[in-house]
C-alpha cells in the first residue's frame, strides 16, 4: 500500500499543553515520519507520512489531544505521500 501524507490544523487551546510533544510521541509509535509546530494565529501545524492506517491513529489522537488540551477543529487532507521527511520532530 503506497504511504500519504496527512496535513493537519489543529485549533483551539493546542499551545503551552504538550500538544506537540504528545503528537510527537504518537506519531513515533505509529512509526511516522514528519513534525509539528506551533503557528503564529496559536493553531498547531501537523504534518506527517507514513501508511494511512497509521495517520488515521494521528488524527484520532489530534481530534482529542492531550488532557490539558481543548480541540476545537481539525482541519485536514491527504495526498500522496512525498517522500521528504525523515523522521518526528517538534519544529
Amino acid at each position: 500500500m503506497a504511504e500519504q501524507r496527512l496535513h493537519a490544523f489543529v485549533s483551539g487551546r493546542v499551545q503551552g499543553v504538550f500538544f506537540r510533544y504528545e503528537s510527537q510521541r504518537v506519531a513515533q509509535d505509529l512509526g511516522l515520519m514528519g513534525y509539528a509546530r506551533n503557528l503564529p494565529d496559536g493553531r498547531v501545524e501537523v504534518l506527517a507520512e507514513g501508511e494511512r492506517m497509521a495517520l488515521e491513529g494521528l488524527l484520532e489522537f489530534l481530534r482529542e489531544g492531550p488532557r490539558m488540551a481543548r480541540v476545537d477543529a481539525v482541519d485536514h487532507s491527504f495526498a500522496p505521500a512525498a517522500g521528504d521527511l525523515d523522521s518526528f520532530h517538534i519544529r
